[in-house]
């Protein structure tokens, strides 16, 4: 990067909290260390976090504990980590609801054993799933007019850079796309609207980054000068690759404008090194901005090329193909050290890069960015309007829709709580202007952060959660496997007062809350949403084409429509069972002993399964959802003749 300069380290005030983890910390801490200790404009001094009175913390830890029967204000969708599935709480009371399984199989609901789940999760030619381990990260919401408007959410899969949509009228992954030509698929958000046409103010397009670099195409050269990332955009609705983007460095959060126009990623790597040493030698990065609408001229256009067996249509993003901004489709934003994460404010102005390994949070303001594609700024790193120091190990950050920014110190700790404008003030000369609002002490190593409808222009500012990497003393210890520690904090007034600690499972990783009243989740099915929904017990029966049996069933608590079904050992079988309840909450399982077949059917839905009837005997298969007081005599004799 040009123009780069070296950045102060904080000063005295600024030091290390007294409970880290030098061994888990090894790495980040030498690569602050790596900094270049000068001094040079002082940030406002850090106070030490202020402790909130025993009656506010009383009162904020009982917000959490609902009465009976009493229903949470806000909806959270999690990451499930290396489960591979979305997790649904419910706040304030941080209760989990339920699991939306998506990458990875679950023996529940039968995700990888049904037809229907097998086809979106993907098969290899012998019919068995392609992938099933994963490393779910970042989850994100479709948008209207700058809110979430209830219709979808999306996760990535870091290890097999895939994307998932969940429907929020079922909470159900319903498609599941394979990113071409990258690897290491991190950071995703979906656009806010679409500067193509602006009568259209909701997503059309997910936008995903790719960490590692990787050769193109992937020969397994060593010559890791040859490795390239990328940067993809995908339909929301057909969820077909749309078109890539190659650059300089490599991505890792993402963040979108309110107005459609841009989208940005954060680069922690733009030396492009291959050891940790490398990717951490230049004592700045960059935020990378791509020029929505030229992008999707430059491929309707035909100015584009294709890689490898890919037909997806990939334009030239890196520095020396865009030196002229009027012509740019990308634009490279100068950073301090290794930044982690990059977020948009809710009143459209700025996105906001943490440093890492530097212990600064940078500004900037999108109007500049998009000033300089019109060529009316002369260098785009004066679209930063303030870069000041937070803590040690910033990472993310969440807003309150008051103009206050939530940023996480992961060496420090804490949460830090600085105002936005105040900031700029500071970096423009005024040394009065006091940013640094409040800090909070958080358990242990906080990594992701956000607030109550943080990322729209419907932040309200009610709760924080916070996801903490070590949960060391916080729960009963059991065994070397630690929880994590996510905890939730109340924002509503000046100073941040913590509400409560849940320990969770490694490792989960980002998450958004919204108001619950943003989605109509539907408690019954369709029959007519599924082709072979069978609509009639009378439909039911054994139907034979020579090998090939098709079963087809119906439920009704609490009995199967067949009492008893016939097979000969070889038949490839396929069973189609369909729920006929139309009863809320009432849900029937199926599950064949010796068979590994077990899945779920909820009201009025259908699914099916396939295998080959390989072992003789009788086989009593069951209901294995509770569902009836006669839930133990619901089931049906599966005998497969020798």
């Amino acid at each position: 990067m040009s123009d780069k300069k070296d950045l102060p380290l904080a000063p005295a005030g600024l030091g290390r909290r007294s409970f880290i983890n030098t061994a888990a910390l090894v790495g980040l801490t030498a690569g602050v260390a790596a900094c270049t200790e000068k001094t040079g404009s002082a940030a406002t001094p850090a106070a030490p976090a202020p402790a909130a009175p025993a009656s506010a913390h009383a009162s904020a830890g009982a917000a959490t504990h609902l009465k009976p029967g009493e229903l949470d204000t806000y909806y959270g969708l999690w990451s499930g980590g290396h489960t591979g599935d979305m997790r649904v709480l419910g706040l304030p009371s941080g209760r989990e609801i339920t699991r939306i399984p998506c990458f990875v199989p679950d023996a529940l609901v039968g995700w990888g054993i049904t037809n229907e789940s097998k086809a979106i999760m993907g098969t290899k030619p012998d019919g068995s799933l392609k992938y099933t381990v994963a490393d779910t990260h970042h989850t994100h919401a479709s948008y209207k007019d700058g809110n979430y408007d209830g219709r979808y959410a999306w996760i990535n899969d870091k290890i097999n850079s895939r994307l998932a949509r969940i429907r929020l009228d079922y909470f159900v992954c319903d498609k599941i796309t394979e990113l071409p030509n990258v690897q290491g698929f991190h950071g995703i958000f979906p656009d806010k609207a679409d500067p193509v046409d602006p009568a259209i103010n909701y997503t059309t397009r997910v936008f995903c980054g790719a960490e590692f670099s990787i050769p193109l195409p992937n020969t397994g050269t060593e010559d890791s000068g040859k490795y390239r990332s990328m940067f993809t955009c995908v339909d929301a609705e057909s969820m077909e690759v749309r078109w890539q983007v190659l650059i300089d460095g490599n991505c890792d959060l993402t963040a979108t404008s309110y107005d459609g126009k841009l989208a940005a990623t954060n680069q922690y790597n733009t030396e492009m090194g291959a050891k940790y040493e490398d990717m951490m030698s230049s004592e700045r990065d960059a935020c990378l901005f791509f020029n929505i609408a030229r992008i999707e001229e430059a491929v309707k256009a035909g100015k584009f090329k294709t890689i490898g067996t890919s037909k997806v249509p990939v334009v030239d993003g890196t520095l020396e193909a865009n030196k002229d901004p009027k012509t740019a489709l990308t634009a490279y934003v100068s950073v301090p050290k290794n930044p982690h994460g990059v977020n948009a404010s809710p009143d459209g102005k700025y996105f906001i890069c943490a440093g890492k390994l530097s212990p600064t949070a940078t500004v900037i303001e999108l109007s500049k960015v998009l000033e300089w594609f019109d060529g009316k700024l002369e260098k785009i790193d004066a679209a930063i309007v303030a870069e000041v120091e937070l803590g040690l190990g910033p990472l993310h950050t969440a807003f309150d829709g008051r103009g206050n920014a939530y940023t996480t110190l992961f060496l420090d700790s804490q949460v830090v709580k600085w105002n936005v404008d105040k900031a700029i003030a500071f970096h423009k000369g005024d040394k009065a202007a006091k940013y640094v609002v409040d800090r909070i002490d958080v358990h242990y190593q906080p990594g992701h952060i956000n607030a109550t409808q943080s990322e729209t222009k419907a932040a309200d500012g009610k709760y924080l959660a916070v996801g903490c990497k070590f949960s060391k003393d916080r729960f009963l210890p059991a065994g070397p496997l630690h929880p994590e520690n996510e905890q939730l904090i109340d924002i509503s007034g000046e100073k941040m007062v913590l509400m409560a600690d849940h320990p969770v499972r490694g490792e989960p990783h980002d998450f958004i809350i919204f108001k619950r009243d943003l989605v109509k989740p539907k408690q019954v099915y369709t029959l007519d949403e599924f082709p072979l929904a069978v609509k009639d017990p009378k439909e039911s029966g054994v139907f034979r084409s020579g090998k090939k049996v098709t079963v087809k069933m119906t439920s009704q608590a609490p009995a199967f429509s067949l009492r008893e079904f016939k097979l000969k050992k070889g038949d490839e079988v396929t069973l189609i069972l369909t729920n006929l309840d139309k009863i809320e909450d009432l849900t029937h399982g199926f599950a064949i002993p010796n068979y590994n077949v077990n899945f779920i059917v909820n009201p009025l839905e259908t699914k099916s399964v396939t295998f080959v009837a390989d072992k003789p005997g009788v086989f009593w298969c069951y209901c294995t959802h509770f569902c009836h007081a006669l839930h133990l005599e619901m089931r049906t004799r599966m005998i497969v003749e020798a």
